[in-house]
């Protein structure tokens, strides 16, 4: 069953959504973020160009030909994912490919109508018996 994880409390969803890919990646993992539009698959792109400074994070777009051998891949459009490790929701509704991931990520920021939509995908998930871990980073983000 797909492991769910919501990252709660976030000041930066963008900034964070790229240290937890970064993070995997440094795991071995793969992950494949799920952007809402072309506007925001962009921004989380260049922001990945420039995350780290002591190394390069490799991505692309889930679309372009090297994305089944690239660890980090980034989609806003509907389509079947190169791989099943790790899934980024950005989006505002639950993606519908959600379960055939090992593991699912949420980042919640303190914005009322993120807040009321990761509410929702909360209550669909735990509604169908999974289990949810929630990562409140008030506590750790300056």
């Amino acid at each position: 069953m797909t492991q769910i994880d919501f990252y709660t409390h976030v000041g930066d969803k963008w900034h964070t959504a790229c240290r937890l890919a970064a993070k995997a990646y440094g795991r071995g993992l793969r992950v494949a973020v799920l952007c809402p539009d072309a506007e925001a698959a962009q921004k989380i792109d260049r922001m990945l160009w420039t995350a780290s400074s002591t190394g390069f994070i490799p991505h692309c777009h889930a679309n372009h030909e090297l994305a089944v051998r690239t660890p980090i891949t980034i989609a806003h459009e509907d389509g079947e994912p190169p791989h099943d490790e790790v899934l980024l929701n950005l989006r505002d509704a639950w993606p519908p490919m959600f379960s055939r991931f090992q593991r699912l990520i949420e980042i919640v920021s303190m914005d009322d109508h993120d807040r009321a939509s990761a509410r929702d995908r909360f209550k669909f998930y735990r509604d169908r018996g999974y289990e949810i871990r929630s990562h409140d980073l008030s506590k750790t983000e300056s």
